[in-house]
């Protein structure tokens, strides 16, 4: 075709750019193929010369060896489940006043409505105030300590609050050594973790404290050999779990596992009955299981000196945090976003509380809203569809370090979940993770009140680069 011939022909123009340029050409007649692409770093300046900096050859040949340092112990991560405990004598650094909380470190005062409901409720619950009001004023004295569950080797649910007397799942990671710890589950809707705290949800929880941790503390006491998780894990995705939200695969598996040792416990019958209908009472029982064993895998890839994956994702429905395996310890915050998602009858987005809760830890290791192409049918819960749902699964390979071969999706041919979220890569295409969760009402006292789609503020992967590109030279 000579230069004359493309005036005559059919063009196709490529927009780049804003949307409101392809509606101008529209208007002339013609139409524009649509990118959905972002500059480098959003088109900050600063985070581009970030960027740039950590693009040199030879900082990224570091990185790169760093990173799939990080990636290998992800991978070779073994969590068992290896019993029971209460907080009080499992969790390092708890004490009768302190309460743990999901997210990065925030004070009573700034607390979002579900987590000061959840914090007051567990005041109640261990005798430390005669009512609400009396655990209000307690939470606002300075007299209570308040701590992220990730800076005591845990995580927690929603709201994530976790006290003395609460009975917490013990993981270890037998290739690497860590032991993590997460509390039970209270079930769904009307609980603690999202805020509720009347007496039904104390009556639940002195249940649980009474029966419920003894009756599995005592089961696992009779299973000297613990309970491989990555395979329990890896056969629930192949049975329809994403192990965020849908767990219907998950707690089945873990119940049978748990049943007979159940029954060989000197409880009684009635104790026994008690517990298999509380599990049977709602699929979530697994929830929980899968979060500790993220989190046991997870922190074996910390602190690897010039790594750029990320370790940590955790919220507290005011501030997004979240920590990076070369930076340690260090909290890189941004706003807890709203989550997008079909709401219980009565309720709108206006009743919504912001992004909340340790559980992004499953994204963080590679399941959840990253392993939602084995979920199809979790559409249904946080909106969305099928194909969506596909499409999440493989649009996280863009943003991480790699495959986990250990736990697999069926659905796009056995691929392994994308592990390894790259913050280089974050910025880069301008892919945010995604994250499936649960939704609390904003007030506290109420509960769940519907489910959905969210991804972290981008501001906080920013902060994350600056610090690194400081960090990391040739």
């Amino acid at each position: 075709m000579s230069v004359n011939d493309l005036f005559s022909a059919s063009l196709k123009p490529i927009n780049l750019g804003l949307d409101m340029f392809a509606a101008d050409l529209k208007t002339q007649g013609v139409e524009p193929v649509l990118m959905d692409w972002t500059p480098p770093g959003g088109g900050d300046p600063e985070v581009i010369a970030a960027l740039s900096r950590l693009e040199d050859p030879a900082v990224a040949e570091k990185i790169d060896a760093a990173n799939q340092v990080a990636l290998e112990r992800i991978l070779g991560s073994q969590p068992f489940l290896e019993g029971f405990g209460q907080a009080i004598d499992a969790v390092p650094g708890m004490t009768k006043t302190t309460i743990l909380h999901s997210g990065p470190p925030i004070g009573f005062p700034r607390m979002s409505g579900p987590m000061k409901g959840a914090v007051t409720g567990a005041l109640v619950f261990e005798g430390l105030a005669k009512d609400l009001d009396e655990a209000f004023e307690l939470a606002s004295s300075g007299e209570i300590t308040f701590s992220p569950c990730h800076e005591h080797q845990s995580v927690g649910s929603m709201a994530g609050v976790t006290s003395a007397s609460m009975w917490v799942h013990k993981v270890t990671n037998r290739t690497y050594g860590n032991t993590a710890y997460t509390n039970l589950s209270e079930q769904l809707s009307k609980i603690l973790r999202f805020g509720a705290n009347d007496q039904s949800v104390i009556d639940r929880l002195n249940w649980m404290r009474d029966v419920f941790g003894p009756v599995l503390a005592g089961a696992m006491e009779l299973n000297t050999d613990g309970l491989d998780l990555r395979l329990m894990l890896s056969q629930a995705l192949h049975m329809g779990d994403e192990a965020h939200n849908r767990n219907v695969a998950g707690t089945t598996l873990l119940i049978q596992a748990l049943a007979p040792y159940i029954l060989e416990t000197d409880f009684t019958t009635k104790e026994k009955r008690e517990v298999f209908d509380f599990v049977a009472s709602s699929d979530y029982f697994s929830g929980p299981t899968w979060m500790v064993a993220a989190k046991a895998s997870m922190d074996a890839a910390n602190g690897i000196e010039n790594s750029t994956v990320v370790t940590t994702m955790a919220r507290n429905g005011v501030d997004f945090g979240i920590r990076v395996s070369g930076t340690g310890g260090q909290w890189f915050t941004g706003p807890a976003q709203e989550v997008i998602g079909p709401m219980f009858a009565g309720y709108t987005r206006d009743d919504s509380g912001l992004d909340m809760g340790d559980s992004a830890i499953t994204e963080t290791f590679g399941i959840g809203g990253f392993a939602m192409a084995a979920a199809p049918a979790i559409v249904a819960l946080v909106g969305g569809t099928v194909e969506e749902a596909m499409g999440y699964s493989r649009t996280m390979n863009d943003i991480t370090t790699g495959n986990n071969p250990n736990i697999t999706i069926p659905a796009l041919d056995f691929m392994g979940v994308p592990s390894g979220i790259d913050v280089r890569k974050v910025m880069e295409t301008g892919i945010l993770p995604i994250i499936n969760t649960a939704i609390a009402h904003k007030e506290p006292g109420i509960g769940m009140i519907g489910a959905g789609i969210t991804h972290p503020p981008v501001e906080a992967f920013q902060k994350a680069l600056l610090s690194l590109s400081e960090r990391i030279s040739a």
